[in-house]
């Protein structure tokens, strides 16, 4: 996802310079026009935004906050804006980082897979300061459509509960199909009939159809799910807060997809979660 945000931003005329774990990944955007520069400081010395797109939590406070990370280089005024799902609590850190260095964060994670991406329709959750944010709506239309959630830490909060409706959505999903089948339907037909009544959603539309023809190929990965629904029932586990939702469903779901990666099929997109309700139903 983050290399067709990227080459979107290319295609949008500004001028990008990159840095990946694995260069070799960086070809494609290099022969688009990207630099490729050898460290996360040299990306945030020579940049006024720097975007990140990372995995999990861990890897943020990485690239972030730890030494030579990108708070290092950050030149004062300028914005780092963190598109991975990862933790309000360490949004607002990065923030609080973030302005003790003259310099601003916005936590903006984003919803749409890697279609969303390509084809620039994601959902983006941005939170932090509010003129912030409005300054960098004209890069966020080149990837989609942004929503200013409010103070740091919400744009992760509204990436939770979208994964919490997301899960819920791809395991009746997956229910459906293999009720579907057992029951002698084509599947096809089936998923034809009901995406425009109330079964019908945006779920259905992006994986409905790999979901049938068993096309695992990740736009995220479903480890990733385990670690977004499990950052929602997490927060019910350890915190004493009446305030604090229960979510039994998000725990169903987040046990669901850790049997995907029990199974060994963690690099499997978020739509091999079929493949769980296929091999409880003895596929």
């Amino acid at each position: 996802m983050g290399a067709a945000m990227a080459s979107r931003l290319l295609s949008a005329g500004y001028s990008l310079t990159i840095f990946v774990r694995n260069p070799s990944k960086a070809l494609p955007l290099q022969s688009k026009g990207a630099t490729l520069v050898n460290s996360l400081h040299d990306v945030a010395r020579s940049s006024d935004v720097v975007f990140t797109m990372v995995g999990n939590p861990q890897d943020v406070r990485s690239v972030v906050l730890e030494n030579n990370g990108i708070l290092s280089g950050l030149n004062p005024g300028a914005v780092l804006v963190d598109t991975t799902s990862s933790h309000p609590t360490l949004a607002r850190e990065i923030f609080k980082a973030a302005r003790d260095k003259d310099c601003w964060a916005v936590d903006a994670p984003v919803s749409g897979g890697d279609i969303g991406a390509r084809d620039g329709k994601l959902a983006i959750f941005a939170a932090g300061d509010g003129g912030v944010v409005e300054w960098l709506s004209r890069l966020f239309e080149v990837m989609g459509k942004h929503t200013y959630m409010g103070e740091a830490g919400c744009g992760q909060s509204c990436k939770i509960a979208n994964q919490i409706v997301v899960g819920a959505n791809l395991m009746g999903l997956s229910e459906g199909l293999v009720f579907a089948e057992k029951a002698g339907l084509d599947v096809r037909k089936w998923k034809e009939s009901v995406r425009g009544g109330a079964a019908g959603s945006m779920v259905m539309e992006l994986f409905g159809q790999r979901m049938i023809e068993k096309d695992f190929r990740p736009g995220g990965f479903a480890e990733y799910m385990v670690k977004d629904m499990g950052m929602g029932v997490d927060v019910v586990e350890e915190s004493e807060d009446e305030r604090v939702a229960v979510l039994p469903g998000a725990a169903l779901g987040k046990q669901m997809f850790s049997a995907m990666v029990a199974n060994g099929d963690g690099k499997f997109g978020t739509q091999g979660l079929i493949s769980v309700i296929e091999r409880i139903n003895g596929k």
